[in-house]
């Protein structure tokens, strides 16, 4: 329903936000435009192309006719999001920083900032819905399945949902593309970002290693074989395949290695062939404090489904929720490659009911305490 409050879009340069904006102007709301640069480019990252989607941003509106704000966040990015991001790699775990720049970029300082300019609500391009139940805002998948990011959007908060707007979350891809076409929108080619925003295209190993020097060490077989050298352990994760370059290895098959563990502190990648292999197969984990959409956990145990990464199918669990905040997870079957710093994200249904850093699994180099190793 059309109204006189002013609706914020994070307009990024792709096709997804500017059906978002388009969706809005044509439902009769007071819609601007806000394009966010979150990261300061040099001749490092000549790869990302932040100017370029700047300039598909403000033709975007130019061709909506809505006014087109910037604002540069790159700061409070650095600071809330890329420091966290590389103590994780530093510390062996594999973080997300898609996660904590929702939280603390897209849906804070954009919020705060739009707040400022006059604007009552935010909208992005999301795949998500939000509606209101009972008198608390839920966060929902979006329809598209394949696209669907509320994994990404967990750790929102019932303030941030009740401002925030999600237009596309109700279309299938294919649609958002045609609706972009039929409004002669100069974004309904253009090809979906995919990983890191500020990585772009870069290669991921290369740009890490501009801010964690490469520190070669021994990639061993579980029997303590030497296998190879690895260019720093804290570049690699868990199930990983490509880039160990292994050759042949005596004795061995022509399968397969794959990352099963690492050790930070000396160094050294663990890897064995198979990509099932029971050194990655975990059914419990732990987790750090967890957040939830609606302010507290359903129960103190519960089952749920959940993913432990980014379109994992959902995985049944019973959830125990500990005195500090943390989860105590068992899952029904085995899960593969979970990996400490990656977000476990819980569901009942369409509904996104929050989630957690993980911190540890009972794979046999998942880090679980002994006391919790038993089932």
């Amino acid at each position: 329903m059309a109204s006189d409050q002013r609706i914020m879009v994070g307009v990024s340069g792709g096709v997804d936000s500017s059906v978002a904006a388009l969706l809005l102007k044509q439902a009769g709301e007071q819609v601007e435009g806000l394009f966010m640069q979150n990261w300061e480019e040099d001749d490092r990252l000549s790869g990302c192309r932040a100017e370029d989607d700047r300039r598909d941003a403000v033709a975007v509106c130019g061709r909506l006719g809505i006014p087109f704000h910037r604002a540069n966040f790159a700061s409070e990015y650095w600071d809330q999001v890329f420091r966290h991001f590389l103590d994780e790699y530093r510390a062996g775990r594999t973080p997300n920083p898609d996660v904590l720049c929702n939280r603390e970029i897209k849906f804070r300082s954009f919020l705060d900032h739009a707040r400022a300019l006059g604007a009552e609500y935010i909208a992005t391009g999301h795949y998500a819905r939000v509606d209101k139940l009972d008198g608390r805002w839920r966060l929902l998948r979006g329809v598209d399945d394949g696209k669907d990011q509320s994994y990404f959007l967990h750790a929102l908060n019932q303030e941030q949902l009740r401002y925030t707007r999600f237009p596309v979350g109700e279309l299938p891809k294919p649609e958002v593309r045609r609706l972009a076409q039929a409004a002669a929108l100069a974004t309904h080619d253009k090809k979906d970002s995919t990983g890191i925003c500020f990585i772009g295209e870069r290669d991921f190993r290369e740009f890490l290693g501009q801010y964690l020097p490469a520190q070669s060490g021994e990639m061993r077989a579980l029997d303590g074989t030497v296998i190879g050298e690895h260019a720093g352990s804290f570049y690699y994760t868990l199930g990983q395949r490509e880039g160990l370059n292994i050759g042949g290895v005596r004795g061995r098959d022509a399968a397969p290695w794959y990352v099963v563990g690492k050790d930070v502190a000396s160094n050294v990648l663990w890897v064995e062939q198979g990509h099932d292999h029971p050194a990655l197969l975990s059914d419990r984990l732990i987790t750090a404090s967890a957040t939830w959409i609606a302010g507290a956990a359903p129960d103190r145990r519960f089952e749920a489904s959940a993913k432990t990464r980014y379109r994992q199918p959902d995985q049944q669990c019973m959830v125990d929720v500990r005195e500090d905040g943390s989860l105590d997870v068992r899952f029904s079957e085995p899960q593969r490659a979970v990996t400490p710093g990656q977000s476990l994200v819980l569901y009942r249904g369409d509904e996104c009911l929050g989630g957690a850093v993980i911190a540890a699994c009972n794979a046999r180099f998942g880090g679980l305490e002994p006391a919790f190793q038993q089932h």
